[in-house]
Order: structure tokens, then sequence, then C-alpha cells
């Protein structure tokens, strides 16, 4: 089995595709850094639905995702963005869990994994 990966980093890759499934690395919000919850939120998931299509899928084949927030007291605003996106019927397990995440100007990061037909 071969394993592809996308924007491939020196210290990671933005996505792995390997058996019909693929792995997005933790996004944060590049181009809203320093931004509101729901300004980040709504920029990683277009980050995310990026890295989906350049692999293959999109968000309705969305398996798990893995979401870490600074302040569970953003958790409403973060999940009134999410709610937005996900695609209704095909909302995958999730996690949400606060967290200190590695830059100060972030205040969420969004991985997911999704099935590839």
């Amino acid at each position: 089995m071969s394993i592809k990966r996308i924007k491939v980093g020196d210290r990671m890759s933005q996505a792995v595709i390997h058996n019909g499934v693929v792995a997005t690395a933790g996004q944060v919000a590049q181009g809203a850094p320093g931004g509101t919850m729901a300004e980040q939120t709504a920029d990683i998931l277009k980050a995310i639905d990026a890295l989906l299509a350049e692999a293959g899928t999109d968000k309705s084949k969305a398996i798990s995702a893995m979401i870490w927030i600074t302040d569970m007291a953003d958790f409403a605003e973060m999940n009134e963005v999410w709610d937005a996106w996900v695609s209704p019927g095909n909302t995958p397990g999730r996690a949400c869990v606060e967290s200190k995440l590695a830059a100060p100007q972030f205040n969420v990061e969004i991985s997911i994994t999704a099935a590839i037909d």
C-alpha cells in the first residue's frame, strides 16, 4: 500500500493518504491569527476543505474530528461555525478539549480524518 503526503514540510505533512483514508494535521488559522474564535474556526474549516479536495474527498466523508480550543468559554462560538460547516446527516465522530496551543495567536486547532471514495 502506498502513502501519499500533501504539502510536505520538514516537521509534518498537512495531510496523509493511506488505504482510502486521509488524515489532516492539526490546522490553525493561518489566515486569521489573533482573530475571534468564529473567524479562526471559519479559516481553519476553509483550509480543511481545500486539503480534503486535494485528497479527492470532502467533508461529507469525514470520519472523525479532533478539536482543541484554548478556552471552553468559546465552545459555543466555535460550535456555531462548526454546525454551519458540517455536512448534515454526515457528522463525524468528534472530540473537543481545552488545551494550550503552540502559539498564543491561535485559539483553536482542528484535525479531520475522512474516507476517500
